[in-house]
């Protein structure tokens, strides 16, 4: 590519992970009976709560533990777990929002060309690795951001990382 033809590219982050503990034990039968947008799911021995705004889905264990995935950025997800916790507090519980961290960082970017797998884990080999049978992309590892690609042939790429600072450099 030319330097005058140089493109940006959209790196969209589509999914962010967070967890955060209530410093309480939680009854699930009552947040399941009382709360709202709840499913009960007794054999797995948690409860998943629906927010509309922000849109996310938290996984809520008795132990306090709770999982928000579906957020955009890491002020959203922040947002949604202590508007959950609010929830929580509403339902009785005696709720501490303690602990609260981002773990995962899901984003995607289109390049606007084809990549040849092959010869691009040819020439990445350390950090590159493509099994066709297994999984139609290929693995790209960056060790020290810890961040994860899957390149695709179409051009479109995954990036997995712990934070969103890391999914933009990568």
């Amino acid at each position: 590519m030319e330097p005058d033809n140089d493109v940006a590219l959209d790196i969209i982050i589509t999914n962010v992970v967070c967890v955060f503990r209530t410093r309480c034990h939680l009854n699930l039968r009552k947040i399941a009976l009382e709360g709202s947008n709840v499913i009960y799911k007794r054999d797995f021995g948690k409860v998943l709560m629906k927010l509309r705004k922000p849109k996310i889905t938290a996984s809520i264990w008795s132990s306090g533990k709770i999982i928000c995935a579906g957020a955009t950025s890491e002020e959203e997800a922040k947002l949604g777990a202590r508007r959950l916790a609010r929830c929580l507090q509403k339902l009785g519980f005696k709720v501490k929002f303690t602990e609260f961290k981002v773990v995962n960082v899901l984003a995607v970017c289109t390049m606007p060309f084809q990549i040849r797998l092959p010869e691009f884990t040819k020439s990445n080999r350390p950090l590159a690795s493509y099994e066709p049978e297994l999984h139609p992309a290929a693995l790209y590892r960056i060790k020290d951001i810890k961040a994860t690609l899957q390149v695709f042939s179409t051009g479109s790429i995954t990036v997995t990382g712990k934070t969103i600072s890391f999914s933009k450099r990568s």
